[in-house]
């Protein structure tokens, strides 16, 4: 083989190499790139939106009320589930006559909180009965409550979870847009 065609080859391979640790380092430390599965979270995301999930956000500051967050599964961490966050830990929560309530106050902010309406339902969202998150954990709820399994069914998302924020969805690019 000659020289030159062997520089050619060593040159490709380096470059492909170079590409793939680059975006290694991107998947796993800044961003990844999710697939919605469901209904859920209509009609903020719809099924079939592919959205970017920033990964590295919550190292610079705390997880806020009201933002799409993506996270393992708590009953089993091989999944990923997105949902809103709605309450954090050592807040009592309710859900009465379709409205969220933390700590016996109604939820006025943010918007995306405030005016959706949410349904009673599961083990964690009974009327009368507010559920209280436990410390380090966080409270999440689908933005279609009616066709949602969220914290009102399975319970609390440990701090631990938390893969990042849903930050833009960039597929199919009708739908093209900053999550909010």
């Amino acid at each position: 083989m000659k020289a030159k065609t062997k520089y050619a080859i060593y040159e490709w391979v380096e470059a492909l190499l170079i590409a793939a640790i680059i975006a290694l380092v991107i998947r796993t430390f800044i961003a990844s790139p999710y697939k919605i599965p469901s209904s859920s979270m209509r009609p903020t995301l719809v099924e079939g939106d592919r959205i970017f999930v920033n990964k590295f956000i919550y190292r610079f500051r705390e997880p806020q009320r009201g933002e799409v967050i993506v996270f393992k599964f708590p009953l089993n961490p091989k999944r990923v589930f997105i949902k809103r966050l709605a309450a954090f830990g050592g807040e009592g929560v309710e859900i009465l006559d379709g409205r969220l309530f933390i700590d016996n106050k109604s939820i006025t902010h943010p918007e995306t909180l405030s005016k959706r309406g949410y349904y009673n339902r599961g083990d964690f969202g009974r009327e009368g009965e507010p559920v209280k998150v436990p410390e380090h954990s966080f409270y999440v709820l689908g933005d279609n409550s009616k066709n949602s399994r969220d914290s009102r069914y399975w319970g609390f998302v440990p701090e631990k979870n938390l893969i990042g924020k849903a930050s833009f969805i960039w597929w199919p690019p009708s739908r093209l847009k900053l999550i909010r």
